[in-house]
């Protein structure tokens, strides 16, 4: 048979271009099977789809139109489709106080700084699956670690809950490892020993403490039983009188404990499985930076009850004086008069 007989390639390729050259609808009809599918860039060109292939064929076989994905797939290419991921770029409409908050936050840490007070930056870290599973990051190893292929939760001995508090001044973190839920008694209770054994070590003439923290979670700017903790626990229990200021939402990666304690520690522990507690204890007390940053570690074997109230009758008990600067955020808390606890 020759080079251009009727079974040729090139024979099969000339028919295939005959049959796609008789179907001249077939752009114009793909074209409006995808038109309520279409999203873009109103600013330029682009333009993508929230369908499948599948299903445009499918609605171009009902209307007499046979084709196949790859034909589909190169004739919205041609028309300026294209595959696309999800980008993350967009924030939202930022807080219209959010940089009067940030320069207050500034503010008072600087006074109470200068004045020798203590400046703790508190907050939650990821919470961990403890158990052979797989964790982010790369090390440099021989053979690669073998983890489970499912992160199942029933197989984990537990979930860590990594709660830490960043001394500005020292360079100094302490991380609490709960076992039970992230709560604000759970944080408050860390606080709390924190004070009693760190405190007397670097400001051993403290009065005040002054708290960075984030605006929701166990320590939230609208948490009642954080207030409330604060309140019996470190500024009756202690004396100290204790100034609290959140991030605005949305803003909690400025909070300085994650860029300068949670983020060395996820380098330190990155690609090794946290297969036990001890695992991830001595991770974290081994964590370490060339600035001079030392991390103490605490397994908290407390189990803490989720759910709790304070009534409005017990908020009006505490000495809590809201200040003129988005009150919402910035909050002092003094011990109250031993009449009234």
């Amino acid at each position: 048979m020759g080079r251009g007989g009727a079974g040729s390639p090139t024979a099969k390729w000339g028919r295939a271009q005959e049959r796609r050259k008789k179907d001249r609808e077939l752009v114009t009809r793909l074209l409006e099977v995808v038109e309520p599918h279409t999203a873009g860039d109103p600013m330029s060109e682009s333009k993508w789809l929230n369908c499948r292939l599948r299903d445009v064929q499918e609605r171009l076989e009902e209307s007499g139109h046979g084709v196949s994905c790859p034909v589909i797939s190169r004739l919205l290419q041609k028309a300026g489709y294209r595959l696309r991921l999800n980008v993350k770029e967009r924030e939202g409409e930022a807080h219209p106080e959010r940089d009067t908050q940030f320069n207050y936050i500034r503010q008072q840490r600087t006074i109470h700084q200068q004045a020798g007070q203590p400046t703790l930056s508190i907050d939650t870290k990821k919470k961990e699956l403890v158990g052979n599973f797989k964790n982010g990051g790369r090390t440099w190893c021989q053979v690669p670690e073998r983890v489970n292929i499912h992160d199942f939760p029933s197989e984990a001995l537990g979930r860590a809950v990594p709660y830490g508090l960043y001394d500005q001044q020292h360079n100094r973190g302490t991380v609490y490892i709960g076992q039970s839920a992230d709560t604000p008694t759970f944080a408050v209770d860390n606080l709390l020993h924190w004070c009693q054994t760190e405190l007397p070590q670097r400001f051993p003439a403290a009065t005040h403490l002054f708290l960075e923290a984030d605006g929701g979670g166990s320590n939230g700017s609208r948490s009642r039983v954080f207030k409330q903790q604060l309140q019996d626990k470190l500024a009756d229990g202690l004396g100290l009188t204790v100034t609290v200021c959140h991030y605005p939402p949305g803003t909690s990666k400025w909070n300085p404990i994650e860029h300068r304690l949670f983020s060395e520690i996820s380098k330190t522990w990155a690609g090794c499985p946290l297969r036990s507690w001890d695992v991830i204890v001595d991770y974290i007390a081994a964590t370490t930076t060339q600035t001079g940053l030392t991390v103490q570690a605490h397994l908290v074997t407390t189990s803490y009850l989720t759910g709790v109230k304070v009534s409005n009758q017990v908020m009006k008990t505490l000495n809590i004086q809201p200040h003129e600067v988005c009150p919402q955020w910035n909050y002092t808390i003094r011990p109250r008069p031993v009449w009234v606890v």
